[in-house]
């Protein structure tokens, strides 16, 4: 390489001092500046140059005046004397190109402020608030039930870092949600891949994170379990454990998640999570409002309460201790979660009560002396034992082998699963799934589900359940919405001309098309990301409540049933809950409340389901009428 010159040094230190920004710019107009006014100075002081041929003018006046002939343009009209003209006229117009651009260069410095502001590149300095890491369709539902959850907290505050925009940001979630209540939105812009973006909005101070998968891109878990790495393996992370929940969507990717998030974190499997869903809800009229109900923060939902009054008594005397709280297990205080436990179980040390109420604050003791039920009310039905089912499952898509494995739990032996679809490879997934189902027998039809003589052929009336899957191959998320839409409307014209009400549960890709297909019934179940929305959200508040939903949602263990009335008290007589709550009891099983089937397809009425009833309040059952009770078959 040859050796530089020295102007080529000079150049390159020049540019270098220019990468300062508006400052260095500033910093040499000034040094030209000042070098201009010494240079006239000089001339004006050795040569006895001035304004009038007999005055001369010192260093330090001849400075002045062409500092100010250098600032003010205008200031050289009333100079006399030719050859002063002529110096101070240069002077000027080097002063009019200097101060040009040191206007332009501060207009520049200023633009260049104000969009930094506009990008959010701020460090955020709020405290105990709720992180949200990444942005896509379901963040407006976070978003609502948390406004929702924080109207009895002070101050609250929700900071949002995504890969976008953030005056785009802030204008789409406005726009979705005008009304946050008292809680503010704080948006920030930049990767939640990079730790020292996510230092920007403070997760040290943030009381919980939830983490959000990227949409419409390949294998999002990876940038799930990177923004997770990117908080515990950081420099800058707090000395406590983070409180952590995101999304996964591959199974697969669930090990490497936990090592990475360890106990910080708790993960939602989403495909795991909606093919629970669709297995229980499909089979058990009004299920899905009750699964509504107790994820969402408007109405009543799932709590922990230490009643340390209650600690040597039974579970069943626990049961009958609130009034407007319904008790539906124990969480030990080793951490362990026991949903309906046995009556006679005797609650611990530390141990917390799993409760059903409006909000945290009015889980409180009755202090109520009951008396004893009336015996002559209670009754002890056989139940109705559940017979070989039929389902039809029209649209195909990953999620759908799950589903069969999950429903081939709940049904009878020689069961059946009829299969409405056109996509490739198919095939091969139904003969996979005939050699691992044990009471299922499935039949495939290859056919377009918006087809109406293909549906009428299958004779849809005849099924007990119908779940409409989404197309997720090869198409667009709107093009696949559009037509699951499309066969929604065809079943429900089809039901009106049976005159038979269906039991459907149809899946939608993107949340914002769920008010495109809004229910009217309560077998019409829409099954979109809205839950899952309420699922993050209900773990960003407490994540200990997995462990209630992971019970809850599985075909082991104990899981909410709507069953016959008549099976635990005496129809068409005036009885208030407590003896609905004795009856059920005493067969092993916790009441949590009740549907009437005469507002079943009144929505203004929940459809006749009414969660956690205020158990003193007297209520009459008749014929059809459901008690919603958390145990087994």
């Amino acid at each position: 390489m040859p050796k530089a010159t020295l102007q080529e040094k000079l150049r390159y230190r020049f540019e270098n001092s220019l990468s300062a920004g508006p400052i260095a710019i500033i910093g040499w107009l000034a040094l030209v500046s000042f070098v201009i006014v010494v240079i006239a100075a000089a001339v004006l002081h050795f040569t006895g140059i001035g304004p009038a041929p007999d005055e001369k003018l010192g260093f330090a006046e001849a400075a002045w005046q062409s500092l100010m002939r250098a600032l003010d343009s205008g200031a050289v009209g009333g100079d006399s004397g030719w050859i002063f003209r002529g110096i101070m006229l240069v002077v000027t117009i080097g002063g009019i190109f200097i101060l040009s651009t040191l206007i332009g260069s501060i207009s520049s410095g200023i633009d260049q402020s104000i969009e930094d502001l506009r990008k959010g590149k701020s460090m955020v300095l709020e405290s105990n608030h709720t992180l949200i890491l990444g942005y896509s369709s379901k963040i407006y539902s976070i978003i609502s039930d948390l406004c929702i959850a924080n109207e009895n907290q002070k101050n609250p505050r929700i900071v949002i870092l995504a890969n976008q925009d953030k005056v785009e940001m802030e204008d789409d979630i406005r726009a979705k949600i005008p009304d946050t209540k008292n809680t503010k939105i704080i948006v920030r812009s930049g990767s939640p891949l990079e730790a020292s973006d996510i230092q920007v909005v403070n997760p040290t101070e943030a009381r919980s994170i939830i983490i959000l998968s990227p949409e419409d891109i390949d294998n999002p878990d990876v940038h799930v379990i990177k923004a997770v790495l990117s908080l515990t393996n950081s420099k800058q992370r707090k000395q406590g454990k983070y409180h952590i929940v995101a999304e996964i969507k591959d199974p697969h990717n669930l090990e490497a998640a936990k090592l990475v998030g360890g106990d910080e974190a708790v993960y939602v499997l989403t495909a795991d999570l909606i093919s629970r869903l669709t297995a229980q809800t499909c089979r058990q009229s009004g299920l899905s409002i009750v699964y509504t109900e107790l994820l969402q923060f408007e109405g009543d939902e799932i709590y922990f309460s230490e009643e340390k009054q209650l600690w040597g008594k039974s579970y069943k005397d626990c049961l009958f201790a609130f009034e407007e709280s319904s008790i539906i297990g124990v969480f030990t205080a080793q951490g362990q979660a026991l949903l309906n436990p046995k009556m006679d179980y005797v609650l611990q040390n530390g141990d917390k009560l799993i409760a059903i109420s409006k909000d945290d604050d009015t889980i409180k003791l009755s202090g109520l002396n009951l008396t004893a039920p009336d015996e002559t009310l209670l009754t002890k039905g056989a139940g109705s034992s559940a017979g070989v089912e039929s389902t039809l499952i029209l649209g195909w898509n990953p999620k759908a082998i799950r589903i069969i494995e999950e429903l081939d739990n709940y049904v009878l032996p020689d069961s059946k699963v009829r299969i409405l679809a056109e996509v490739e490879g198919i095939e091969e997934d139904v003969e996979f799934l005939k050699d691992r189902l044990k009471n299922i027998k499935i039949e495939l039809t290859q056919g377009d589900i918006n087809d109406r003589s293909t549906l009428e052929s299958l004779e849809v009336e005849s099924f007990d359940h119908i779940i409409l899957l989404s197309y997720i191959q090869n198409i667009e998320t709107q093009e696949s919405d559009a037509k699951t839409l499309i066969c929604l409307l065809h079943l429900r014209d089809l039901a009106e001309k049976a005159g038979k009400d269906f039991s459907i549960v149809s899946e939608m890709l993107d949340i914002r098309n769920r008010e495109l297909a809004e229910v009217s019934k309560a077998d019409d179940f829409i099954l979109s990301d809205k839950l899952l929305s309420l699922v993050l959200t209900q773990l960003s508040e407490n994540k200990e409540l997995k462990k209630v939903y992971d019970i809850l949602f599985e075909a082991e263990g104990s899981e909410v049933y709507l069953k016959e009335a008549s099976q635990f008290v005496k129809t068409g007589l005036e009885l208030d809950f407590y003896t609905v709550l004795e009856s059920a009891a005493r067969q092993g099983q916790t009441a949590i409340g009740y549907r009437i089937m005469r507002y079943s397809q009144d929505e203004s009425k929940m459809y006749g389901v009414n969660i956690n009833p205020k158990k003193s309040e007297k209520i009459r059952f008749e014929e059809g009428d459901k008690i919603i009770v958390l145990g087994e078959v």
